[in-house]
């Protein structure tokens, strides 16, 4: 995944999920979305903090990620902003996705929404949830990162 690619744009990222979880694989899905939250998306509106994915009769679903409505369109064709979006991706992605969250007991977080060729993906990680003493010691490797980083500068 080329970031600074030609036709591709960040939307969205969620930040916390790198945090709050140890992130094993990443998997690239397209979302069925209706074209409101196309719109909102284009404008930035969508919050992926509390969101997550599961996967239920063989297909993956992303609940709890909030796409704000869209301004310029009328209450009536506005969507739901908490509703929940069936992911589109290969059957056996979500067969391998399916075996490692309910034999490991791992979980699947959304970390970034994008724009690839005018066309919205998300990618979901597969993760772990850290305990507290590794958050902390992920903010004190950071830490000493910065304090390296400036005695260079130096």
């Amino acid at each position: 995944m080329s970031e600074q690619g030609e036709g591709f744009k960040i939307v969205s990222d969620n930040r916390q999920a790198r945090f709050l979880y140890e992130i094993l694989e990443t998997y690239e899905a397209g979302i069925e979305l209706k074209g409101t939250e196309v719109k909102s998306i284009r404008e930035g509106k969508a919050n992926l903090r509390d969101g997550y994915a599961l996967i239920r009769q063989g297909e993956a679903w992303l609940i709890n990620v909030h796409i704000s409505p869209c301004s310029t369109a009328s209450q009536y064709f506005n969507h739901d902003p908490r509703r929940t979006r069936k992911l589109l991706l290969h059957k056996q992605e979500i067969r391998k996705l399916l075996g490692k969250v309910e034999q490991k007991g791992l979980t699947l977080i959304p970390l970034k929404m994008y724009l690839k060729k005018g066309i919205v993906k998300l990618s979901i990680g597969l993760g772990k949830g850290k305990k507290l003493h590794d958050k902390r010691e992920d903010l004190k490797q950071r830490q000493d990162k910065r304090d390296m980083e400036r005695a260079l500068k130096r």
